[in-house]
């Protein structure tokens, strides 16, 4: 296991302008599973990249395991990458498909056979060994490109969306795999995706990224609970959380609190809510709308609530909704940075 960092990394492709990675700050702990999440061109692709070594940074380094590696191939790196393409070859047989990194390294040929076992048992894949890719289901090459992984006992894995080619069933039963594969392992994982439920569902820590630079680094519950900016309270949560003007600051909450008045305990802020849409989602409801009064006129809004709940709600009817007052999010105005909260007249 090793603790990778990024030092003040920048990465400019084109001279004059923003860089695609901006002066990036972090690091790994050992044996974390650790996740990079952004939307298209946030530059979660190009830092892994230059950690892997297949981009050089303009600025910055690239340590693993306390050694500056930046300017140090692939190779010599001792990490080992799943792609979105598992690539395997055609015309090799799932054995030899793990073995290869073996051969490429000079690996002593006798000891080969026990190492394929050894990887191909951890993912429960002994079975297929003889097979050839073009038998294998989505899930089962998934598997075989992390056992030709392993094979070589990395330091460090970089996974780059390896399960964005699958179906939801598949990708479902194919994040667990992952992440039990990764308790068995304990090795120090690098994981790239835009999709918010992977990261939250497979994450020890999430880094939130947006035009290369850093928005916030936490675990699951610290990134959905307590965002950093209205950029990740807006990027986490489906539907996202509902953003509104208050003077000199906005106030954020998410649908789930934002709830019939009767639902929410303690003190609360009383709001009126115009609907417009209910769409019903199987276990859950969510309601589309905007909020009625001078302060927020039309501001469009968004609930999430249980199907159990006891509620009726008709399109263009206006009902007392509310949220309590301690899931209230303040960010400032001018830099849309979570800022302290305060009380504020709801008249």
């Amino acid at each position: 296991m090793a603790v990778v960092e990024a030092r003040n990394v920048t990465k400019v492709f084109k001279q004059g302008e923003l860089g695609a990675v901006n002066d990036v700050n972090l690091a790994t702990r050992e044996g974390e599973f650790m996740v990079f999440l952004g939307p298209s061109g946030s530059g979660k692709t190009t830092l892994l990249r230059m950690i892997a070594g297949l981009e050089e940074p303009t600025r910055g380094d690239i340590l693993i395991g306390g050694q500056v590696v930046t300017h140090l191939a692939p190779r010599d790196r001792r990490i080992a990458m799943v792609f979105q393409s598992y690539a395997l070859y055609p015309h090799l047989s799932v054995r030899k498909n793990i073995a290869f990194p073996l051969r490429a390294q000079g690996v002593p040929r006798k000891s080969h056979a026990a190492k394929v076992e050894w990887a191909s048992g951890l993912l429960g894949i002994g079975h297929l060994l003889e097979r050839k890719p073009r038998e294998l289901s989505g899930g089962e090459r998934q598997r075989v490109a992390l056992a030709r992984a392993i094979v070589r006992e990395p330091s460090v894995f970089l996974l780059d969306e390896p399960l964005s080619n699958l179906d939801a069933k598949l990708r479902a039963s194919a994040r667990e795999e992952l992440t039990q594969f990764h308790r068995r392992v304990g090795t120090t994982t690098i994981y790239v995706t835009h999709d918010q439920v992977e990261a939250m569902a497979m994450g020890d820590r999430v880094v939130v990224l947006n035009k290369g630079t850093v928005r916030q680094v936490g675990s699951p519950r610290e990134v959905y609970d307590e965002p950093a900016d209205t950029f990740v309270a807006g990027f986490l949560g489906s539907p996202p959380m509902n953003v509104t003007d208050h003077g000199d600051v906005l106030v954020g909450f998410r649908p789930e609190h934002f709830l019939p008045s009767a639902m929410v305990q303690g003190p609360k802020v009383p709001l009126k809510f115009r609907v417009s849409t209910v769409e019903y989602l199987g276990a859950e409801r969510v309601a589309y709308g905007v909020l009625e009064g001078s302060r927020w006129e039309k501001k469009k809004v968004v609930s999430r609530f249980s199907s159990n709940a006891d509620v009726r709600l008709a399109a263009d009817s206006v009902v007392d909704f509310a949220v309590a007052e301690g899931s209230l999010k303040f960010f400032d105005r001018q830099t849309e940075k979570r800022t302290t909260p305060r009380g504020l007249s709801w008249e």
